[in-house]
């Protein structure tokens, strides 16, 4: 008990930050801990408090589910690694900064390496032997990941909301195909039109369900902040379904067929 009511207060004490307390302490969020959390909000008197616990709670649960889905991925987790050992590695902390900076702009800061970097810093910020510097420079590294967070804006984003906002479903599809089939280059082409690779887009569509469900209220991706209608959220997965379907699986199908012939 004595464990559950310090882990909640170290929450509520920072609740912007309850994606790197997971990371810290994921074994401390047990079924228990859980459970405390609903009884609490059922004895509370006010319906608002009662409210704001069971939130916290729907918070937690979804924060813990985002880094347990991340760990699964065992690759994506190798890669984020190299890329914040690289950072590390870096001769002073404004060119660590900047690396952050252009992994965002590279469309390379992904949910895996947040994780990280939200990690190192949360480990830093309690540690009682870890130099004040070092501390410093953990900091500075977490302010830049937001900071860059802030700053992403691909065009892959922008197609998403135009794909989103058309409510008939044909129609969507349709829009996602001439996405990715922007014709020859002596086609005329409209240029307003956003053209890219079922790839790229699959890869944002899942950065953004990842921003979604790591926290919604708190993420600093404004599109996942505003996708908060079920009917939104139902398309964006279905748009990733279909990308897998049609597109990507046929692609890899097409590349084992060929290998093959050639065999």
């Amino acid at each position: 008990m004595e464990r559950h009511t310090e882990l909640l207060k170290e929450i509520q004490d920072s609740p912007t930050e309850i994606n790197a307390i997971v990371a810290k302490r994921r074994k401390d969020f047990t079924g228990e801990f859980f459970r405390h959390l609903t009884l609490l909000s059922e004895i509370y008197d006010s319906l608002e408090d009662r409210d704001a616990m069971a939130r916290l709670g729907a918070r937690c649960l979804s924060a813990v589910g985002a880094y347990d889905n991340t760990l699964d991925i065992v690759e994506t987790l190798d890669t984020a690694q190299a890329k914040f050992d690289d950072v590390l590695n870096s001769p002073s902390v404004d060119v660590a900064c900047d690396k952050i900076k252009n992994l965002a702009k590279a469309k390379e800061l992904d949910s895996s390496l947040i994780l990280l970097i939200n990690s190192a810093w949360a480990s830093a910020k309690e540690s009682t032997t870890m130099k004040n510097q070092v501390k410093d420079i953990m900091y500075r590294l977490y302010k830049a990941t937001q900071s860059s967070l802030r700053s992403i804006a691909p065009k892959e984003i922008k197609l998403l909301k135009y794909l989103l906002n058309i409510t008939d479903p044909e129609e969507r599809f349709s829009a996602l195909a001439t996405a990715f089939s922007p014709g020859d280059e002596h086609d005329a082409k409209d240029p307003s039109a956003i053209y890219t690779t079922p790839k790229e887009l699959h890869k944002w569509i899942k950065v953004t369900l990842d921003a979604y469900h790591l926290n919604k209220e708190e993420t600093e991706i404004r599109e996942a902040r505003q996708m908060t209608q079920p009917v939104v959220i139902q398309r964006l997965f279905i748009l990733k379904e279909t990308i897998e379907e049609e597109y990507l699986e046929q692609g890899v199908k097409a590349e084992k067929d060929a290998k093959s012939e050639e065999l």
